[in-house]
């Protein structure tokens, strides 16, 4: 496979910076081929607005999407979310690598979405969904949580970790991806080089480690989660009365 990780994290010796630096062991080991987008080492940007284009389609008046679809056509997208899609592109799996930070990803990667899944690019309109520019390609998240587990149950006191999840797993539908199953690494508290020496902290990432890395010995046999697509759906875009997955609603 050629994997690539979008890491977003920080600082460099955190629990997460552990996690990618297996998958990277782990997936080169197996023959596969790994790109990182390291997004803070990268001092990648995540902030969309008129800043980003220094040329307008409107000057007076920003649109996102006006300008993210003229600026894809025209060839003339920033640098660093041009290196970005061409990234995507190459690759066939992406893993996106960060912590749970009040109750979403970090401001640094939600920004990621905003600016990378441009319009009139990854996505339109009609090119959506299972219709999607990234259509055949698969991606998961690899997500830490400073809670533990049971806190994370349908009527845990941190909030369905299935709901939580549900917008992150959407939006990469929404660009055509296939949707892993998410690997969930909970009740990490602190991290980095001053808890290296707390032995249950050590075991506890030792355990962590061991556990991303089988998951990723078989990540190629990996069932997407079930989505329902544009065939699905009513004019009204309501999933249909007499399809499987009514059950679940």
């Amino acid at each position: 496979m050629k994997v690539l990780i979008v890491h977003c994290h920080p600082e460099p010796a955190s629990f997460n910076a552990v996690l990618t630096n297996t998958a990277i062991e782990k997936l080169e080991q197996d023959g596969h081929e790994v790109v990182v987008s390291d997004l803070y080492a990268e001092e990648f940007n995540p902030v969309e607005g008129p800043g980003r284009y220094t040329s307008r389609r409107h000057s007076s008046y920003f649109q996102a999407l006006d300008e993210q679809r003229w600026h894809y056509e025209s060839d003339a997208l920033a640098g660093d979310v041009s290196r970005e899609i061409a990234r995507l592109e190459w690759a066939q799996t992406i893993i996106f690598q960060c912590p749970l930070w009040w109750h979403g990803v970090p401001a640094m990667l939600k920004g990621w979405f905003d600016r990378v899944f441009v319009y009139g690019g990854l996505y339109t309109g009609s090119q959506r969904f299972d219709r999607g520019f990234l259509k055949g390609r698969r991606a998961l998240f690899c997500v830490t949580t400073g809670a533990p587990e049971t806190t994370f149950a349908p009527l845990g006191r941190s909030g369905d970790i299935a709901a939580l999840m549900w917008p992150l797993h959407c939006s990469l539908y929404y660009v055509g991806l296939s949707v892993l199953p998410p690997h969930l690494v909970y009740g990490v508290q602190g991290g980095g080089l001053s808890y290296q020496q707390d032995e249950s902290f050590r075991a506890h990432l030792d355990m962590a480690k061991t556990y991303w890395a089988e998951r990723l010995a078989t990540l190629e046999q990996d069932t997407p989660i079930p989505m329902s697509g544009w065939e699905d759906w009513d004019e009204a875009g309501i999933l249909k009365s007499d399809h499987p997955l009514r059950w679940r609603v």
